[in-house]
């Protein structure tokens, strides 16, 4: 398979101290299927988008990436920086933090354009969170990689993944490994998304997410080859599902209590037709 057998370059001291703490065990434990390295740019700033199914998922996608010998920077949460081993590899191999909900979030942004115009990889999970979809589906995607992507013109690779949920569900009441029968993490990247047709379109709120959603389509389609079944029709929106939950509530709440009431009525109408038939 092109690109599996080149190595990695340029990573730094921190990133392969990471791969020899982590590939092994990953190595050991699950079976590998990585597909189409040959879409993964070998020189030059590039994006990756990334679907997000199990905490386990960055580890399977950042294997399948140092492989290819251009090793991602991830957008991670600013907590994730601060102190300990985890914070000190963070920093070390060049991980963006992001602070949500406020001023400095801005920050990210610029980071993410400076690394790519260096000639660098970032890489984006455009959910923001884990699918909540409950066939594992991606969701919508927010419009981080979107602005990235139309700032820079730099090539958007579509990457997906399936095998991670398998052994380490989202969300599951007990968060352990499932490791047994042993799990095949397979990761999948496709060719660069066209954008060229929104290069000249001013950035509105709109057009961001027209982009965003071309952008989702390309990692569905990347999954739906993986699993080898039609995605959906309509991508889960949990803020949606929350309101049709909301409604249901609601529905049967009022047929309850119309339930209740039917009871008091129906002697009150028996009543009155004794009281006619008397008459």
């Amino acid at each position: 398979m092109p690109g599996s057998d080149q190595k990695p370059r340029k990573v730094g001291f921190w990133y392969r101290f990471a791969a020899v703490m982590v590939k092994p065990p990953l190595v050991l434990l699950f079976k590998r299927d990585w597909r189409g390295m040959e879409h993964i740019p070998q020189d030059g700033g590039f994006i990756t988008v990334v679907n997000h199914n199990s905490y386990l998922d960055p580890l399977s996608y950042a294997h399948y990436q140092y492989n290819t010998g251009r090793v991602p920077r991830f957008l991670a949460k600013v907590g994730l920086f601060r102190g300990g081993f985890v914070g000190a590899a963070m920093r070390g191999t060049g991980q963006i933090p992001v602070y949500r909900e406020s001023a400095d979030a801005v920050g990210a942004f610029r980071a993410a354009v400076e690394a790519i115009e260096k000639g660098e990889c970032v890489a984006f999970y455009p959910e923001g969170t884990l699918t909540r979809d409950p066939a594992m589906w991606p969701m919508p995607g927010k419009t981080g990689a979107a602005r990235v992507a139309l700032l820079t013109r730099a090539p958007v690779i579509p990457v997906a993944q399936w095998g991670a949920n398998l052994a380490m569900p989202p969300y599951a009441k007990e968060k352990k490994l499932r490791l047994f029968p042993r799990k095949t993490l397979t990761v999948q990247a496709g060719p660069a998304i066209d954008l060229s047709a929104f290069y000249e379109r001013e950035p509105t709120a709109d057009v961001l997410r027209q982009v965003t959603d071309v952008m989702m389509d390309a990692v569905t389609e990347q999954l739906a080859g993986i699993r080898g079944e039609p995605a959906p029709a309509e991508r889960y929106d949990p803020r949606k599902a929350a309101v049709r939950r909301r409604e249901q509530r609601t529905t049967q709440h009022k047929q309850r209590q119309h339930q209740h009431t039917q009871p008091d009525q129906a002697p009150a109408g028996a009543e009155a037709a004794e009281g006619e038939k008397n008459a």
